[in-house]
C-alpha cells in the first residue's frame, strides 16, 4: 500500500506484487474540508487509512518522506497527516517504509529527476491502466507503492521505520 500524505487530499494506492509485475487492487484519495479544524481533518485521514487497511489487508505500507517545504506551516500539517497515516498502519501491525521523492522517481521511471508527467505515464504503463490515475495524489500513491514493490523484491531502497 502506498500513501501520498496531505491534509486536504491524501492519496492511496493498493497493489499486488506478482514477481516483476504489479496488479492494481484499488486507488483513490481521502479528502478533508478546509472548513474543518485540523484535529478533525487528521481524524478523517486516520479513519480513512484505517478503513482501507481493514478492507484490503495490505502486508506493508510505503509512505513518502516529507521533504523541506518553503511554507513551514504547510510542512508541519502535512507531517501531522503523515503521522496519523503511519499510526493507523502501525496499530494494524503493518511495517511502514519511507521513500524520498527522488527514490520513488528512480524506482518508477529510472531517473530521480523525472517530471511528474513521466512518473504518471509509467504508473499507467506498469499497472496496465487505460488512463493515468486521477487525481495526481492517487497516481503519486501508486508510484510510492510501485517503488516499494520494486524495492522489497530487490532490497535496494527504503528505510524501515516501524514494525
Amino acid at each position: 500500500m502506498g500513501i501520498d500524505p496531505g491534509i486536504a487530499i491524501a492519496g492511496y494506492g493498493v497493489i499486488k506484487v506478482q514477481g516483476n509485475s504489479f496488479k492494481t487492487i484499488e486507488y483513490g484519495v481521502i479528502r478533508t474540508s478546509s472548513q474543518k479544524e485540523t484535529p478533525e481533518r487528521l481524524q478523517e485521514i486516520y479513519q480513512g487509512v484505517s478503513q482501507i487497511i481493514d478492507q484490503y489487508k495490505p502486508e506493508t505500507m510505503a509512505i513518502e518522506e516529507l521533504f523541506f517545504n518553503k511554507n513551514v506551516k504547510t510542512a508541519l500539517v502535512v507531517g501531522e497527516a503523515r503521522g496519523v497515516a503511519m499510526l493507523a498502519a502501525y496499530q494494524r501491525g503493518l511495517t511502514v517504509y519511507e521513500y524520498t521523492p527522488l527514490q520513488v522517481k528512480q524506482a518508477v521511471v529510472g531517473y530521480g529527476r523525472a517530471e511528474k508527467q513521466q512518473v504518471q505515464f509509467m504508473v499507467k504503463s506498469l499497472l496496465n491502466l487505460s488512463e493515468i490515475p486521477r487525481p495526481d495524489d492517487a497516481a503519486d500513491a501508486l508510484a510510492i507503492a510501485i517503488c516499494h514493490g520494486n524495492c522489497c523484491t530487490s532490497s535496494l531502497l527504503g528505510k524501515e521505520r516501524m514494525r
